[in-house]
């Protein structure tokens, strides 16, 4: 396998268990690369790794990296000062991030990018399902694992890789879109963009690398979008106005991701039968951390979780949600960064007004560290403000908080990017 121009034929992946990153240790298999890698703990997704046959360290040090290595793969959460990217520049490997290696693999296929604040991946799932069933025979990176595959990889033999393309950073300008999808638009990552103007500079640049043949599928009529399609030389393809769709999921933001699904199959792929997307759609059965549905606690409250971690997303799983109890809805809450909480807080002080009762995690730091310009406190007290019951916990408090409080007909969610999962995950009888 090429990357850089050079044959690659043994690869090493700090931070493997990444979603992304284990998805493209998957293809690199896949393609004959020997691959291995580490991370700092165990997971679902190492666990996955395992079985596919890819030999997963859980802790970084200097002596996991074997001698016969040709190049070095780095998640974008492993810093410079990582032991074994230190052993990998002493003996001279090749490094190189994420990004840059996905960017490499996209110039060697027709690459559908599924981008957009919110629904990528479901967005992505959903149109790798469709040209699947149509015999299209795509490969798919996946930002979480997806039922229909049993993993958040899809292996394929044919022209296309459906990938999920981040914004953060510009991460997405490595890839080369044949065609683009832009689910919407909205102001985030904002550690990294000053405001939405910097965020649609991002994107108008990436649909600027869409060829002329190709074609960018987009709500042509979002007022965060529409200005930035003016003078594109690839077609525009409105999603907005594909037919609705009988699926499995809930929810309009789930029809407006299976219309972008549709539209951006029939792009790559312009004789699928419609009624064949409509199929493949009904049975898709979604993937893990989006609006997952994980059972019942012993006392018979339903439990969901949810990877929502941007004010928008909350108000609208929770509203759907809502719909779904008689009784009450109870929501756990892990905040993503400082600086999306401190930045996006009066969006998120009126996200939770569709639950009965909100418990804030403490923030999840990631790549940050904690100025104390705001916390899960003040989060709190900004929800209460706003009329929704709200106080801030410890994890081990969530968990006896849920077991004390919901009963039958009532709804448990546990919502954000970091380790809230483990608390749904541990409440299910």
């Amino acid at each position: 396998m090429l990357l850089n121009e050079k044959e690659i034929t043994r690869a090493y992946f700090i931070g493997i268990g990444g979603i992304g990153m284990s998805a493209l240790a998957q293809l690199m298999k896949d393609h004959g690369v020997r691959v291995m890698g580490s991370d700092r703990e165990e997971s679902p997704v190492t666990e996955l790794l395992h079985e596919k046959g890819i030999a997963v360290a859980i802790g970084q040090q200097e002596e996991n990296l074997p001698a016969d290595i040709d190049v070095v793969i780095y998640s974008e959460a492993v810093w410079d000062d990582n032991p074994e990217r230190i052993e990998a520049r002493r003996r001279g490997i090749p490094q190189m991030s994420y990004f840059t290696a996905l960017g490499e693999v996209s110039k060697g296929k027709k690459t559908i990018a599924i981008s957009g604040t919110h629904g990528k991946t479901t967005t992505t799932g959903m149109t790798a399902r469709i040209l699947r069933d149509a015999g299209v025979s795509p490969s798919a990176v996946v930002g979480s694992l997806v039922k229909d595959f049993g993993s958040n990889y899809l292996s394929g033999t044919g022209e296309y890789l459906v990938v999920e393309a981040c914004e953060y950073k510009r991460d997405f300008m490595t890839l080369s879109p044949y065609i683009l999808v832009v689910t919407n638009i909205e102001f985030d990552h904002t550690d990294y963009y000053k405001d939405l103007a910097d965020v649609q500079s991002a994107f108008r640049a990436l649909m600027e690398k869409v060829p002329e043949d190709g074609a960018i599928v987009t709500d042509a009529e979002n007022p965060n979008i529409k200005p930035l399609l003016s003078g594109l030389s690839a077609r525009i393809i409105d999603y907005t106005t594909e037919p609705a769709y009988t699926l499995t999921l809930p929810g309009e933001f789930n029809q407006m991701n299976a219309r972008a699904a549709s539209a951006a199959a029939r792009a790559a792929k312009d004789d699928i039968i419609p009624e064949n997307i409509a199929a493949s759609l009904k049975e898709f059965a979604g993937t893990w951390r989006r609006f997952e549905y994980k059972g019942k606690t012993a006392a018979g409250a339903e439990v969901y979780d949810d990877y929502a971690h941007h004010p928008t997303a909350v108000a609208k799983t929770l509203a759907v949600l809502k719909t779904k109890t008689k009784g009450k809805l109870y929501v756990a809450f892990h905040p993503h960064l400082y600086s999306r909480t401190r930045d996006l807080l009066d969006e998120f002080g009126k996200a939770f007004k569709d639950a009965d009762g909100v418990f804030i995690a403490p923030i999840y730091a990631a790549r940050e560290v904690d100025d104390g310009t705001v916390s899960s406190e003040i989060l709190a007290k900004l929800i209460k403000k706003n009329g929704t019951q709200a106080e801030a916990l410890t994890f081990d408090q969530i968990r006896e908080a849920f077991i004390t409080y919901p009963k039958k007909g009532d709804v448990i969610v546990t919502m954000g990017a970091g380790d809230i999962y483990k608390v749904a995950d541990a409440l299910i009888a």
